[in-house]
């Protein structure tokens, strides 16, 4: 495939994910509402025109076929309305519909074979129209030459034409329809608003197809008419016309001897329905590849690097800079920080695009498990870094399966304990400056502590009696490898596939989760992650001849301690007091093994640091400053060798070209 099939294919697939997901909104909302509302009705009808037409175009057959049918169904739907009785039986058929489209466009992502054999859902597509429809759904049949319509319309045309001609509209098309095209009326409507994106000043006949059902015969039997002014706007039309994928064929007709001159209309133009600015709005939005924002990304972090390069340069530094240099450093630090919060904006999303999907996973659960949830959003509007969006669509969408199979209790179950009978899940996130806090919380049943400490029991996994273990620690267990408390094998859980997952994406992008539990009221689970992967404000400090950085976001307090503060457990592993509590104590320059002459702690400095959940403190040669500094992945092959559970999680370039190691405290914390 050539690089314009590429971008058309790439084009594609983001189009139709957003309209499938936009699909699943509007029905969602539908099926509460228990109603279709007009807007409703036309935005679905647009969303399956538009992938009907963009999958003919790329010849993908099963995506054409399925959409064209529901674009059918619902131009029906559109024009005659549908009765209560069989709202439900057309959301379940939609979602049907839609969970089909969304599999085949997966395959196209992944460049597997289309489905060939769409028989059973086409069918059953094909018995719903006719059941609402009572069998009346076909389209009207051509009538004979001679008679009715055609007759009629023949008659007709050079009255029409002339009328046309007078009012200022001598140029003039007429269009057939293919046979197959059902409400062809709804088609001539689609045709003329083609027509009027590319030409606003133009008349059409029948003039009501949009409002007038009969109209359809009429076409059917003598054609759609369109009026232009000029030559020209005809032949801006014609593109339109050709390529609308209804048309059978279109002829051009002559005008009239007696039309007036093209360029002295006898009457006043009419004014456009649509002019030039809404088109001009819809060209304030672009889609831009995500790789094409990471290489700018990229190209930022150097340009940081370079800026603190050329400052810091030791020549000018002895050189000594004068007072014009000075200004032009300080303009340039300014317009690199500009430049860099706008890249940076440029990234960032709305997690409600996270959010969003699910609202349909609670909505299939409830219908199969027989349970009755509702979801309640909270901050969707919060934006964070487009990559870890992505990065956390699975977790999150893990953490809303085990609150609906494992939290959420039956509806009996839920009346017995004095519960409301419909449950509660909440998905919020919240910025607090550094960080995003992403919370999945439920009204349900809890954690069932013996449960987990009995299959902790079981695995071999417990160090000390049960009833020693604290809530938080039993609540660890959870997010160990192949750890669930489902013995059942579902389509949702019991395959050994748990928290550990969830874990461990959060922990990629820097993030930890912490849970919170509360017997027969509920279960919250928080996950604490950076708002940008990209660039950190860190705290320098020295280790030997080796430079680290600390996050800012994870230091307490830095300061001097005295050896009469440190004291030793039974295994000989330190602590040190810090406002009468004593938190365990890491010295760099033994976990990383590095040479260093300052390994008395009266001659060094001390750093309080940690995470919502574990505070440690941690021991280096000395304080550098704090900078900002951009986040240089660590190569893949140091991965074998565990660099990142060590507490690296990658480097940064400094301005004077030197390296320094960006720590992760959470994963120092646990390797110590």
């Amino acid at each position: 495939m050539d690089n314009g099939s590429d971008s058309m294919l790439d084009v594609f697939l983001f189009e139709t994910d957003d309209l499938l997901e936009h699909l699943d909104d509007i029905l969602l909302t539908c099926e509460k509402a228990k109603n279709f509302d007009p807007d409703s009705i036309n935005e679905i009808f647009r969303i399956m025109h538009t992938i009907k037409g963009s999958s003919a175009m790329l010849e993908f057959n099963s995506l054409t076929s399925v959409a064209h049918k529901m674009e059918d169904l619902f131009a029906y739907v559109r024009e005659k309305g549908i009765s209560q009785e069989h709202i439900e039986g057309l959301i379940d058929l939609m979602f049907r519909a839609s969970d089909f489209l969304k599999a085949e466009v997966e395959k196209v992502r992944a460049g597997q074979p289309l489905t060939t054999d769409i028989g059973t859902l086409e069918q059953d597509i094909n018995a719903f129209l006719k059941k609402i429809s009572g069998g009346a759904a076909q389209a009207a049949p051509a009538p004979a030459a001679g008679k009715g319509p055609q007759k009629d319309a023949g008659a007709d045309e050079a009255g029409v034409l002339k009328k046309e001609t007078e009012k200022g509209y001598p140029f003039a098309v007429r269009v057939f329809f293919d046979e197959e095209a059902q409400m062809v009326n709804l088609r001539a409507f689609m045709l003329a608003k083609k027509v009027e994106d590319v030409c606003a000043d133009f008349d059409k006949y029948p003039p009501d197809i949009e409002t007038n059902p009969k109209t359809a015969a009429a076409i059917s039997g003598g054609g759609f008419f369109l009026f232009f002014r000029t030559k020209e706007n005809l032949e801006k039309a014609l593109p339109a016309v050709k390529d609308f994928p209804y048309t059978k064929s279109h002829s051009e007709i002559p005008p009239l001897k007696s039309a007036a001159p093209a360029t002295a209309p006898a009457a006043k133009p009419r004014t456009p329905a649509r002019g030039p600015a809404p088109r001009a709005a819809r060209q304030s939005l672009i889609s831009v590849n995500l790789s094409k924002l990471d290489s700018l990304m990229d190209l930022m972090g150097e340009i940081v690097i370079t800026e603190s390069m050329v400052t810091s340069n030791p020549a000018l530094q002895q050189s000594g800079m004068d007072n014009n240099f000075t200004k032009a450093s300080r303009q340039l630090r300014k317009l690199t920080d500009e430049l860099q919060e706008i890249v940076m904006s440029i990234r960032m999303v709305p997690i409600s695009t996270v959010f969003q999907k699910m609202r349909r996973i609670v909505r299939d659960m409830n219908r199969k498990l027989g349970k009755d949830a509702q979801l309640v959003l909270v901050g969707e509007e919060t934006e964070v870094d487009k990559t870890i969006v992505d990065s956390i669509s699975d977790p999150i969408m893990h953490l809303v399966r085990n609150a609906m199979d494992h939290g959420i209790e039956s509806k009996e179950e839920r009346l017995k304990a004095g519960k409301p009978e419909s449950g509660t899940i909440t998905l919020s996130a919240q910025n607090t400056g550094g960080d995003i806090l992403v919370s999945v919380a439920d009204d349900g049943a809890g954690i069932d502590r013996g449960a987990v400490l009995k299959k902790a029991q079981q695995k071999g996994l417990l160090t000390k009696q049960p009833h020693e273990y604290t809530d938080q620690e039993v609540y660890q267990f959870l997010l160990m490898p192949g750890f669930s408390t489902n013995e059942v094998v579902t389509e949702y859980s019991g395959r050994g596939v748990g928290m550990d997952v969830v874990k461990k994406n959060v922990e990629k992008i820097g993030g930890d989760v912490a849970i919170d539990s509360t017997p027969g009221k509920g279960t919250k689970i928080v996950f604490k992650i950076p708002l940008t992967l990209a660039i950190i404000n860190g705290m320098k400090i020295s280790v030997g001849d080796t430079m680290f950085t600390v996050p800012i976001k994870n230091i307490r307090q830095s300061f001097k301690a005295a050896d009469s503060s440190i004291l030793y457990d039974t295994d000989m592993r330190e602590f040190i007091l810090v406002r009468n509590r004593y938190y365990p104590l890491v010295r760099l320059h033994k976990a990383y093994h590095i040479d260093t002459k300052v390994t008395d702690i009266a001659g060094g400095i001390v750093i309080l640091v940690g995470t919502h959940d574990s505070s440690f403190c941690i021991f280096a040669d000395a304080l550098l400053g704090e900078q900002q500094v951009v986040v240089k992945s660590l190569p893949s092959y140091l991965n074998q060798f565990g660099v990142r559970k060590s507490g690296i999680d990658g480097c940064a370039i400094l301005g004077d070209g030197s390296i320094s190691l960006i720590l992760n405290v959470q994963n120092l914390y646990n390797a110590s």
